[in-house]
Formats: C-alpha cells, sequence, structure tokens
C-alpha cells in the first residue's frame, strides 16, 4: 500500500474499486483503462505496455530462436521437441516476469479473445496489439542481423513456414487453417478458464493473468 500513501483511509474505503483496479496487478485488466488515476495515467499506461513489448520480444527471439538457430544443426538439433519447450518455457517465465503488470498477453490473439470474453478494455486492445507486433518485428530483426553473422548464411524461409510445397508435411490450406482455429480455440479456453472466477479457489489465477 506504500503506492496509496497520499491518499487517505476515508477515500482509500470510497473509492477502492478504482483505486484496485489501477494499482492491484491481481485487478481486473478491463477496469485499468488508464484514465481513473489521471496524475498516473501515462505511467501506468506506459508500464503496461512496455511489459507486453518486453515480453513479446522474449517470446518471439527465444521461441524462434530456438528455431531458426538451434533446429537446423543435425548432430546438436533440439528438434520439435526442444522449440516447442523453448516457446511454453518463455511464455512461463515472462509471465512470472510481467504478467503481473500487463496480464501477460505476449500475443493478439489472447488479447483479442479476453476482449471478446468481457475481460479486457476494448479501448486498450488497439495499443496492446500494435506493441506486441512492434515486439516481435524487433526480436525478428535482433534474430536475423545475429543468423546472418554464419558465414555462407542464406536467408530462406526464416524458419519459417506455410502450406502446400511450404509445409513440411505438404498439408492444404484447409488443414493448415483448421489446426490454427482449433488450437487457438482451445488455447483462449484454458486462459479464460483457469483465470475465471468459476475456477478452483486454491488452483484459480488471477483474473488478468493470461
Amino acid at each position: 500500500m506504500s503506492d496509496l500513501s497520499p491518499l487517505s483511509e476515508a477515500k482509500l474505503k470510497s473509492d477502492f474499486g478504482a483505486v484496485r483496479a489501477a494499482f492491484d496487478p491481481n485487478s481486473d485488466m478491463k477496469k485499468c483503462d488508464c484514465k481513473q488515476v489521471p496524475a498516473r495515467e501515462t505511467w501506468l499506461c506506459g508500464r503496461r505496455l512496455g511489459a507486453e513489448f518486453f515480453g513479446t520480444f522474449w517470446l518471439t527471439f527465444a521461441g524462434c530462436g530456438s528455431a531458426v538457430l538451434a533446429a537446423g544443426f543435425p548432430s546438436l538439433g533440439i528438434g520439435f521437441l526442444g522449440v516447442s519447450l523453448a516457446f511454453g518455457l518463455t511464455v512461463l517465465t515472462m509471465a512470472y516476469a510481467v504478467g503481473h503488470l500487463s496480464g501477460g498477453h505476449f500475443n493478439c490473439a489472447v488479447t483479442i479473445g479476453l476482449w471478446a470474453g468481457g475481460r479486457f478494455k476494448a479501448t486498450d486492445v488497439l495499443p496492446y496489439i500494435l506493441t506486441q507486433v512492434a515486439g516481435a518485428i524487433v526480436a525478428a530483426a535482433v534474430l536475423y542481423v545475429i543468423a546472418s553473422g554464419k558465414p555462407e548464411w542464406v536467408p530462406g524461409g526464416f524458419a519459417s513456414n506455410g502450406y502446400g510445397d511450404l509445409s513440411p508435411g505438404k498439408y492444404s490450406l484447409v488443414s493448415c487453417f483448421l489446426s490454427e482455429v482449433i488450437a487457438t480455440f482451445f488455447f483462449l479456453y484454458v486462459i479464460i478458464g483457469t483465470t475465471s472466477k468459476g475456477a478452483a479457489v486454491d488452483c484459480r489465477l488471477p483474473s488478468d493473468f493470461a
């Protein structure tokens, strides 16, 4: 409560909801729109967006970096399992590191999903998405600089893939699209379910935690 010391006890009691939304990292993010405490509007928004930028940068750099830099060595490669673990662990570490600041979205789909579920303010959706895209672009640029430092390196697909001939398994566009839709749906279903008020008492995560 040290951040709220200038406020009187009476003010805390009368306007507890607004103060909690603005300062409590475990509060519902849809209430924290950086407008409830005008004196700290810029600071609060900047801190949240900075956390999203940092988290998305780390997710892209470490996750995609594992595929670009480590998965291609036949004798020492980490393989599909290693790349999967890299993505999962980067999300986990950033969720613990900055999740209490921004909610730990690091993904446009998560932001839109929480907004659609009534758990995130519409006015914050665009700033979050732009920040996430910026973080990913900067991380990709850094990866490009690192990867291009290898002798005889050719950009190629930069560890990217697609459908048809660009798919490792030659899967069609429909197959790839359905896989993405179903996987994203259950990803968000788990996030919203585990952070909802109806979750198990001892297992429920903070409602703003993605």
